[in-house]
């Protein structure tokens, strides 16, 4: 039996990137944060803000699998952003129902999100992280280069959860450059969470190897949880995917538990019920803070846009002027040509993002 038959629903499946991938976001977040440059960003703005698109953008998207269909049904899911803010998305229907495609063999980008329905779980890079060619490994199938998908809705082209809406939202909130309701540091998450087990729990698992109450009704902490089916994550994994995000330079509203960026977690992840972290409602529509957020990170009025066109060509000139250069003699080092590639195509991204 495959991965995505033995999903049964109330299973979670948390956002997922691939280690490998992973691994180069925080290497480009560290080379970022070495740099300095002359001007009055501060620098863990600019990090943030690198992963805006241009308010007014077009934003392409194309499909790598899937039918038309759930081409069509997805497209439709999020016209609600559309109406919400300043955000296009073009999806290339043509005539006859069909819809952009990309393939593992691009060798420029077809699309600035690249869409997959056949890998484990569901992720998505983090805004104009999808156009960045220093994210993800060359080999990876995953990543910002032309041949590498940038968000995933893994098994969709086989079963749709029940939550499949909602799960669609949330993915694309990541690709316009939202994070986490649970890891909102004026959230009560971090402290409403039972991490650890029950006492006296023994660990038991179903034929799926998901962890499971044991026969005296012990039930397992979160770590315990998420080292079992479908997610297999270790503790420091956990930690960094559930743990509050103290970063200065995210834009941060007041804690929404009616967000589709809000997980609906089993009643084992609280410590209390009800929780002052669990969410309201069903998660499969934008919320009120949903509709606040997108319209401040893309405003339809021109005069807020013109705002973020000045800062945001503040940033790429700062962001161009502080990428590492040669020695006059020709030499560079491994790493600052390292670090030259990562600035380099940090700013070809944002390049990317003020196009179309």
């Amino acid at each position: 039996m495959d991965f995505f038959s033995q999903l049964q629903d109330g299973d979670i499946l948390f956002d997922n990137l691939p280690d490998d991938v992973a691994a180069t976001v925080e290497i480009r977040n560290a080379k970022l944060q070495e740099l300095s440059y002359s001007g009055d960003l501060g620098l863990e703005f600019v990090v943030s803000d690198l992963r805006r698109w241009l308010p007014g953008k077009v934003i392409k998207v194309a499909f790598l699998d899937g039918d038309s269909d759930l081409h069509l049904d997805i497209a439709t899911t999020l016209q609600k952003v559309t109406d919400a803010c300043g955000v296009v998305f073009d999806f290339g229907e043509t005539a006859a129902g069909d819809f952009r495609k990309w393939t593992e063999s691009d060798a420029e980008h077809a699309a600035d999100i690249r869409v997959s329905f056949d890998k484990k779980g569901y992720f998505s890079l983090v805004g104009i992280d999808s156009v960045d060619t220093s994210i993800g490994p060359p080999t990876s199938r995953v990543g910002g280069r032309p041949n590498q998908a940038s968000l995933n809705l893994g098994g969709f082209a086989v079963q749709r959860p029940a939550t499949w809406r909602g799960t669609t939202l949330h993915e694309f909130l990541h690709a316009l450059g939202f994070h986490h309701s649970h890891q909102n540091m004026r959230g009560p998450c971090q402290v409403s969470f039972r991490w650890e087990d029950d006492p006296g729990y023994q660990p038991t698992q179903d034929n799926r190897g998901a962890f499971i109450a044991d026969s005296n009704g012990r039930r397992p902490g979160i770590y315990t949880y998420l080292a079992g089916f479908p997610n297999f994550w270790n503790r420091a994994k956990v930690d960094h995917n559930l743990k509050t995000e103290e970063d200065p330079g995210l834009v941060i509203g007041p804690f929404d538990r009616a967000s589709v960026m809000l997980y609906r977690f089993p009643s084992l992840f609280y410590k209390t019920e009800p929780s002052p972290c669990a969410p309201n409602g069903d998660g499969q529509a934008l919320s009120e803070g949903d509709v606040r957020g997108l319209r401040l990170l893309y405003p339809d009025e021109q005069n807020e846009r013109e705002s973020i066109v000045a800062t945001q060509d503040e940033i790429l000139s700062a962001l161009e002027d502080a990428a590492p250069t040669r020695s006059e003699g020709g030499e560079e080092s491994a790493g600052g040509a390292v670090g030259r590639s990562i600035v380099e195509s940090a700013a070809a991204a944002m390049r990317v993002s003020r196009s179309g």
